[in-house]
């Protein structure tokens, strides 16, 4: 008797294990409807051949989908059937697929489709000549062109992946959007339809009506033509080239910005500003720059480099004003100076030094109240200069090394021939010492004079002859009958320590120890899902969560000053 109840125990313990096995079993798939059933073991062995009738398909069932066909092949020992004609798969309330052939396997709950194929969740369409539909990981996927359409876009490529739960398409190779509004190339692409967000891998271009965006990186929200690139990315606007590491871009704002190493390019004056951060508003027809920046254009084949720590330009092209805030400097193979702002006029020609203004030509020091530069609006050649009130013009001689040639006058007028300074006026209350030198550089005496007006000939920066206009008074002295204490003008300031010898002299070392902000997603992918999840308020499903952002450069409040 204990025998016989220890057999029975064991049986039962038996049961209850074989009842909850560590893997799951898998349901077979189940028939509907099948009015007519044959065999063909030549052609299909071990199978049952269905046939639809006049009434209706036939129908299966597995796990949560159903599938109609005219013919169907099922295999019920390998669990998987082949439908043939008029295939449709309902999956629950969302997901159709269409096709003219299809198997499924039910062990995997993998589905191959293939002949006029379409896949549709209600408000997208995929079509492909082949899909994959796997059921267990909830992905569809094509590998040979296909295209999706929705409410907003046409998106094709030669491969992706629709991730169902996400709902998002990953599209791989030749990846192409057409909207009425812009089209998109991209190598890579993530797609979210809900959103209708676009993350771009490797060389992307989006064309708009009146704007180009290239990047290798980047994000686009195809509703309203914003979006940002993190990589290698150039924006064409209107008449001006944006790039940077970060380029952000929105259309309804008319409204650029660009992060770290950026450049803007003025295409019809060809200038060109150099910066850490910079914006650009269409509609105001200005560029506002900061961070080590500076505006580079072309003077008669010779780069002018202006610097300060705010750059703004505004105005369209015919009439572009240019202005540098602060600690103003500018750099030009013969010509440099700082002060504290420089305003520069495109229809007028003219460039003023402001406040403090200080100018080097060559080895010529020049001050005054205020300093002008005029270019010729036609050749853009500097033409002329003029220095407003306490003009002194200073320069060491470099033959003897011990003193300074000086001149100063109420005001100066220069003329520059084939890019250079060659004629010097200065005018009212004109004063001179000049040291004098036979043609074997010796000392004849020092010259100092005073006069209303005098003209100094320049060559190669030189003076090479000077004239004194209206009732001269002054002598040459001998070196040894001029004091020391007698041979500096009134006002003498020599700042030759100051002086730009470089264009990187522009910079001072606040400029040079600038931070950059640091962008995520250019050196490697990060989490874009995660991304999404955020950016629409976590309607992204958190499971399927896939792989690769950017950052959106923070916007500053210009508007007052460029208008």
């Amino acid at each position: 008797m204990k025998r016989i109840v220890f057999i029975l125990f064991l049986i039962s313990v038996l049961t209850v294990k074989a009842q909850t096995p560590e893997e799951p079993q898998k349901r077979q798939i189940t028939l509907v409807y099948g009015a007519n059933s044959t065999k063909d073991e030549a052609q299909f062995p071990g199978a049952l051949i269905f046939q639809k009738d006049d009434q209706r398909q036939v129908q299966f069932e597995h796990q949560g989908a159903d599938l109609w066909c005219d013919i169907a092949v099922i295999y019920n020992k390998e669990n998987r059937l082949r439908a043939i004609g008029n295939v449709r798969m309902q999956q629950g309330d969302s997901i159709l697929l269409n096709s003219g052939r299809l198997d499924y396997d039910g062990e995997t709950k993998l589905a191959r489709a293939w002949e006029n194929v379409d896949l549709t969740d209600g408000q997208m369409t995929l079509t492909t000549d082949t899909l994959y539909l796997d059921r267990e990981k909830q992905i569809s996927y094509y590998r040979t062109s296909g295209k999706v359409v929705d409410s907003v876009n046409v998106l094709t490529s030669i491969i992706g992946n629709y991730f169902m739960e996400l709902k998002k398409v990953q599209f791989r190779d030749s990846v192409h959007i057409d909207n009425p509004d812009y089209i998109i190339d991209s190598e890579q692409l993530d797609y979210y339809r809900l959103s209708k967000n676009a993350y771009m891998y490797g060389p992307s271009t989006i064309v708009g009506e009146d704007y180009t965006i290239y990047c290798e990186r980047g994000f686009y929200d195809t509703k309203i033509e914003q979006g940002y690139g993190v990589k290698n990315t150039k924006i064409n606007y209107s008449d001006r080239i944006i790039e940077g590491d970060s380029v952000y871009f929105d259309k309804a704002t008319s409204f650029a910005s660009a992060t770290n190493n950026i450049q803007v390019t003025d295409t019809i004056n060809d200038g060109r500003i150099r910066a850490h951060y910079a914006e650009v508003y269409k509609e105001l027809d200005s560029v506002f720059a900061t961070k080590r920046a500076v505006a580079v254009s072309m003077v008669q084949q010779d780069s002018l480099y202006i610097h300060g720590d705010t750059l703004l330009v505004t105005g369209p092209a015919e009439n572009r004003v240019m202005r540098a805030f602060r600690n103003a400097k500018f750099f030009k193979k013969d010509l440099s100076g700082k002060c504290d702002s420089i305003h520069s006029e495109e229809k007028t020609g003219l460039t003023q030094l402001i406040r403090n203004p200080i100018l080097w030509n060559v080895d010529n020091q020049m001050t005054g109240d205020s300093i002008h530069l005029i270019s010729n609006l036609e050749t853009e050649a500097l033409d002329s200069l003029k220095v407003i009130d306490n003009a002194f013009v200073i320069a060491f001689d470099t033959i003897g090394q011990q003193g300074y040639n000086q001149a100063k006058g109420k005001d100066l007028f220069g003329k520059f021939i084939d890019n250079e300074l060659k004629i010097i006026d200065l005018v009212k209350n004109t004063e001179v010492i000049y040291y004098m030198y036979n043609d074997e550089d010796e000392l004849i005496g020092i010259d100092k004079t005073i006069c209303s007006k005098i003209r100094m000939l320049m060559a190669n920066s030189d003076i090479e002859e000077i004239t004194f206009f209206t009732n001269p008074d002054g002598d040459v002295f001998p070196e040894k009958d001029l004091p020391i204490e007698s041979r500096k003008l009134k006002g003498f300031v020599w700042r030759g320590d100051e002086r730009l010898m470089t264009k990187d002299d522009i910079f001072d070392e606040d400029d040079n120890n600038i931070e950059l902000v640091k962008i995520r997603g250019i050196d490697a992918p990060v989490d874009i899902d995660t991304e999404e999840q955020e950016r629409s308020g976590g309607k992204v499903p958190k499971k399927q969560l896939t792989k690769s952002k950017a950052v959106k450069p923070k916007r500053t409040q210009l508007k007052k000053v460029g208008s």
